[in-house]
């Protein structure tokens, strides 16, 4: 079907040793100690000891529980969006314990979803991928390990009323269309497949239990197994949307491309139909990401730095744009195999 997708994101939640010391000075300053006193209360002994990963969304603190490692999540900007989106991360881990998903994840130590802050224990291992695109595809035991994690996940089933359906298909083809970002016969196609994938699914529905946002850099390799994180879009998807999210930032290793292809193939036409389907919606919010980005970075007329980047940097202008290129090839690839699809229908 779709044989042989670049964001960067610093590591995730693995094992760097722990060194430095918090800055707490300036608004900065002021945000971090406002994160750590909403830490405290949930969590008291959870001492801090340096910033994992900022953003203007949420920080990422890591510190030890007495003779364990933790990791502080803490929203810093409570718009409804991200608090809901952090809420719905804090419930995905209360649930896992009392129902353990296949596959490895962090305990769970303190939660508060009204303040939005989350403490976890920090998972030894290495990130699978620093990038969300990697410009150059990770080893094949790496991806894998992944994959065999991905598809674990994918075949539990958590009891009814554990999890929702964070997305909505209609919704999501609707406004991909009335942003331009899919043409008029895009969303009839897709629209077809859906209800197709409805009428064969019949009355039980096809669900398929998701992580909802599968990176390499939300997976942790270690030794005793995979580690997947962050856990705010996990829910019932149409089948395959894990594997098309895989699929899509793995523009490097075409082998792991038609593997992926495979899989979503096997399970027969209504699990093709609906990995289609993801794999439309998922390059094409891919595409707007980065559309985004490159306008961003032509607007910043701020020259980089000599020098090789650092393995966690945003990427280039000029690597954003060659992504951007790939993303549209690959969604001009999508959109063949989903007109062959609605033509077999």
């Amino acid at each position: 079907m779709l044989g042989a997708g670049r964001t960067r994101r610093v590591p995730g939640l693995g094992t760097q040793p722990l060194s430095g010391r918090l800055d707490l000075s300036g608004p900065q300053g002021a945000q971090l100690r406002t994160a750590i006193a909403s830490v405290h209360r949930i969590c008291p002994e959870f001492a801090p000891v340096q910033v994992l990963r900022r953003s203007g969304r949420s920080v990422l603190l890591v510190g030890t529980t007495g003779r364990s490692t933790a990791v502080a999540k803490c929203l810093l900007d409570h718009s409804p969006i991200w608090s809901e989106r952090i809420r719905h991360e804090i419930a995905a881990y209360r649930s896992f314990v009392r129902h353990r998903p296949p596959v490895r994840v962090p305990r769970l130590i303190a939660a508060d979803p009204d303040n939005c802050t989350l403490v976890i224990e920090r998972m030894p291992g290495r990130v699978a991928a620093l990038q969300r695109h990697p410009a150059e595809a990770p080893p094949r035991a790496d991806i894998r390990a992944a994959l065999g994690a991905i598809c674990r996940l994918n075949a539990w089933r958590p009891p009814a009323g554990t999890f929702d359906a964070p997305l909505d298909y209609a919704e999501r083809i609707s406004r991909f269309h009335e942003l331009g970002l899919l043409t008029d016969r895009d969303m009839g196609d897709l629209q077809k497949l859906v209800h197709g994938i409805a009428h064969s699914a019949g009355r039980q529905g096809m669900g398929q239990f998701c992580h909802g946002d599968a990176l390499l850099s939300n997976i942790l390799l270690s030794p005793a197994g995979p580690v997947l994180v962050d856990w705010e879009h996990a829910g019932w998807y149409l089948p395959g949307y894990d594997l098309a999210t895989l699929w899509a930032v793995l523009g490097d290793a075409p082998v792991a491309r038609r593997q992926i292809s495979q899989l979503a193939q096997s399970a027969g036409p209504a699990a093709r139909d609906a990995f289609l389907v993801n794999l439309m919606l998922v390059l094409t919010r891919e595409i707007r990401t980065y559309e985004t980005a490159v306008q961003r970075s032509m607007h910043d007329s701020t020259p980089a730095a000599p020098g090789p980047a650092h393995p966690g940097a945003a990427p280039s202008g000029e690597e954003q744009r060659l992504l951007l290129r790939r993303l549209h090839d690959d969604c001009q690839m999508a959109r063949r195999a989903v007109r062959a699809a609605v033509g077999t229908r």
